[in-house]
């Protein structure tokens, strides 16, 4: 069983031409498999079924392996079993029936409510800057924008006295989103005190929210402006541009909004990528629980 794990590795690197590190993993791999079959008193291919390739499978599991790992090793047997088969070492794969564990979601990062409040109170409103970018900060948390949909907004995008802006996300899928009355106050501020100062030189510029050369803000912009917020806020959290998005979607199903209606201001294609935003309410609902109830 040796001399087919060389073998394929000799294929791997000759034929298929990967790389020295590529070689090396798959080789780790096959020699954990090689090892776990020994155990079983397996000493040919041939013997090898769904049923063995699933016990090593579980016995990964046992062994606390990431299922990042247990995924790379089922490409790995996949690869491994074709070639055997191809080779006419096996007449059968036990590899064909064998499904990748599914990628595990990560929560994404959110600010407390008092975060987001130091967050967004963190600007400092007596310089023009200061008002830009509170304008900025309440605009995001209020509509949950991704950061392209906020550097891509226009003037005409903005519908102050109906409460509402536009913007087209993933897809060139256009939305309407609401504006609290927050957001409005200090867009309304921006725009009447702030931005024809900045856009002096610019005055055919169209971008909502600009830099102080007039010109629309970038990614790196409004990243950098928001570090420099965080840190004044005292949040030692690791807070990006999304980090606002995802607080605005799980604030408003801690408070009682349908996962429809959040999947709409979000403009997610699939009800599913919203779904990720209940995870967070019921760990919340459980951190809550072992807090205060007494025999939690």
């Amino acid at each position: 069983m040796e001399e087919q794990i060389t073998e394929y590795l000799h294929y791997l690197s000759i034929e298929r031409g990967l790389s020295e590190n590529t070689r090396i993993s798959y080789q780790r791999d096959l020699q954990q498999y090689l090892s776990f079959l020994a155990g079983q008193n397996v000493n040919e291919w041939q013997a090898v079924d769904r049923y063995m390739v699933v016990a090593f499978l579980a016995s990964l599991t046992e062994a606390g392996k990431a299922s990042t790992t247990i995924t790379r090793m089922i490409s790995s047997l996949r690869r491994f079993h074709q070639f055997l088969r191809q080779e006419r070492y096996t007449d059968h794969d036990p590899m064909q029936h064998i499904d990748s564990p599914k990628k595990a979601q990560k929560l994404p990062q959110t600010l407390s409510l008092a975060e987001v409040e130091r967050l967004i109170a963190a600007p400092d409103t007596t310089t023009d800057l200061g008002i830009r970018d509170r304008a900025i900060l309440e605009v995001m948390y209020a509509t949950g924008l991704r950061v392209s949909e906020l550097i891509g907004l226009r003037l005409g995008d903005i519908h102050l006295e109906m409460g509402l802006l536009q913007t087209v996300g993933k897809g060139d899928k256009e939305r309407i989103v609401p504006l609290g009355d927050y957001a409005i106050h200090w867009v309304e501020r921006y725009l009447g005190e702030v931005r024809p100062l900045l856009t002096k030189k610019t005055p055919n510029e169209t971008h909502l929210f600009v830099n102080n050369h007039g010109h629309g803000l970038s990614r790196q912009g409004i990243w950098k402006n928001l570090k420099q917020h965080v840190i004044k806020a005292e949040i030692t959290k690791d807070v990006t541009p999304h980090t606002l998005r995802h607080s605005f979607a799980t604030h408003l199903l801690e408070n009682g909004a349908d996962l429809r209606t959040v999947q709409e201001l979000l403009g997610h294609a699939d009800i599913s990528t919203t779904q990720i935003y209940t995870h967070i309410t019921k760990r919340r609902m459980t951190e809550v629980y072992k807090e205060f109830f007494p025999r939690a």
